[in-house]
């Protein structure tokens, strides 16, 4: 029997990640280990300031005062006895696509999973409300047995998008590449009545930059879009291209010449 790991960004108490481990308990033990609160948008952080807390709720489920990527540290070498066979981030509750990933909690909790060494990926539904989670963690299921059985390429997480609709409905799935977000205001000033000024972060997402094979042109077409992410983000096209201001930068490096006469 498998050893499956499921956390999030949407808190312990979330619909998407009661009815993922739900479905996912016919691969094997089942352990929930998320965050005690919402904890969207905190991207990779980890808590090294205070100590935390890992609150056993009910049987295999953790309720800690922290991160998701402080879940997934936890968990891994805290909580479990034994390294699990895969690491599930999810359902998350809205699209992690483009530029978003960067500040998910849910898809960063994958990646830390991944620098642990252990396969994972994270999970999201593409909409704001009337979250169809069995029809994404149906899909979870299928998807978490091929990677315990076939593992996943070196460094290499998934990041899962699902159109809100029945697996039935869906127009198939496509291998995506990371599309580009554009925004709009992304910051919102107001006054209270005391007339302080507040700012609100979160803006307009307008669109996106048409590209091909992106995993919002995929969701657009009512696909599921599957986009792997290495964990590695060296830009390797670049080294050559920087390779005159390398030039540049050494040879203003240099110490100054003595000028004598």
């Amino acid at each position: 029997m498998s050893l499956i790991f499921i956390t999030n960004d949407d808190g312990v108490h979330s619909p998407g990640i009661q009815i993922l481990a739900n479905t996912l308990n016919v691969l094997g033990d089942v352990y929930i280990i998320a965050p005690d609160r919402e904890r969207s948008a905190v991207s990779h952080s980890l808590t090294l300031h205070r100590p935390l807390h890992a609150d056993e709720i009910k049987e295999r489920v953790y309720s800690v005062n922290g991160t998701p990527t402080d879940c997934v540290n936890i968990g891994v070498n805290g909580i479990l006895k034994m390294r699990p066979d895969i690491v599930v981030s999810g359902i998350n509750k809205g699209a992690n696509l483009g530029d978003d990933i960067t500040y998910s909690g849910t898809v960063m909790a994958a990646i830390e999973a991944r620098i642990l060494g252990i396969p994972s990926f994270a999970i999201s539904l593409v909409a704001s409300k009337n979250f169809l989670f069995q029809e994404a963690a149906n899909f979870a299921l299928i998807l978490s047995e091929e990677i315990i059985k076939g593992g996943l390429p070196d460094n290499t997480l998934l990041n899962i998008n699902l159109p809100n609709l029945p697996l039935s409905e869906m127009k198939g799935l496509r291998i995506t590449k990371q599309g580009k977000r554009v925004y709009g205001d992304i910051v919102t000033e107001i006054v209270d009545p005391r007339g302080k000024r507040h700012f609100w972060i979160g803006g307009n997402r307008l669109s996106w930059e048409k590209g091909e094979d992106t995993d919002f042109e995929a969701i657009h077409e009512g696909m599921i879009s599957i986009t792997p992410l290495h964990v590695d983000l060296t830009n390797y096209t670049a080294i050559d291209k920087l390779k005159p201001l390398k030039e540049s930068l050494i040879s203003l490096m240099k110490p100054a010449k003595v000028m004598t006469e």
